[in-house]
């Protein structure tokens, strides 16, 4: 009975939390990494997007994936909703994401037989294209004096100059709507690529005005620009739907002059005019 056992402590150990606790200081701390190198089937992916500080990670992932996919597997909203569990809205909010960044670009095309069709490009790099495709060249992030910088909004395939006018006057003149939506010259610098991509989708300016300025929160605006900025990026509307072109009007025949009784008449061909087929086909069956 008077053995002692020596496995037992002599005294109760003290909890140790916060900072004390001992992985806080251990150097193997965290995650560790168990990696093999890859000879077959992988894709090299940036850091700025499998660790970007903006996009979610729903964004992230379906970045990733494109990325994965060869040239010409189809991206849009049904087939990817077919292969992942999310449904279509969110896919389609991760999409605009990926677009605002410059990660994805719609650029819409005319095939041969006629047919204009949108075409996804996926891009490892936002601004540094290996394409020949006409792009708008990289923008900086317009950041307000001592504040954060605005949130980013999509850009239009083409931004031809008076399109961008066209969305920079609109901005300007919100302020008749709502005199809380004054903005600087800055701001609106920033702004109006997301305006002209609204246009160049059909949209009238009196909907993008209304999209813009209906149900404001009724106290004052901090930053309005950041507000229509997530506006222009969260309210995105799709691509208009194709649309067949028109057939060009037929030409009309050119003038005939009846071999019967030389009256004018139209007709692809010289000949009868339709009184005179008419007597000769009465003639014809009375014979």
């Amino acid at each position: 009975m008077d053995t002692q056992n020596p496995n037992v402590p002599s005294h109760a150990h003290t909890p140790v939390t916060g900072k004390k606790h001992p992985n806080r200081r251990h150097p193997r701390a965290g995650l560790v990494h168990d990696n093999t190198r890859h000879t077959t089937r992988f894709t090299v992916i940036g850091n700025h997007l499998a660790q970007h500080a903006e996009l979610s990670l729903l964004a992230i992932g379906l970045g990733v994936h494109i990325q994965s996919l060869p040239a010409g597997a189809r991206v849009d909203i049904k087939s990817l909703a077919a292969r992942f569990p999310e449904g279509t809205t969110r896919i389609a909010a991760a999409l605009r994401e990926l677009e605002a960044h410059g990660y994805l670009r719609r650029v819409r095309e005319r095939v041969p037989d006629g047919r204009i069709i949108t075409r996804t490009i996926s891009c490892n790099q936002p601004g540094h294209s290996g394409t020949h495709a006409p792009r708008p060249a990289p923008r900086k992030r317009m950041r307000p004096p001592g504040g954060k910088p605005l949130p980013a909004v999509p850009h239009p395939a083409y931004p031809a100059p008076a399109l961008l006018q066209q969305a920079t006057d609109l901005l300007t003149h919100l302020r008749r709507d709502d005199p809380r939506l004054v903005l600087s010259t800055c701001d609106t610098a920033h702004l109006a690529p997301g305006v002209a991509a609204w246009l160049e989708r059909d949209v009238s300016p009196t909907a993008v005005r209304h999209a813009l300025t209906t149900d404001l929160p009724p106290e004052a605006l901090r930053r309005p620009a950041a507000l229509l900025a997530h506006r222009l990026t969260a309210q995105l509307p799709p691509p208009p739907p194709f649309r067949a072109p028109e057939p060009p009007p037929t030409a009309p025949h050119r003038f005939q002059t009846c071999e019967g009784c030389d009256r004018a008449f139209r007709a692809p061909a010289p000949g009868h005019c339709r009184d005179c087929r008419h007597d000769r086909t009465e003639l014809l069956e009375v014979a």
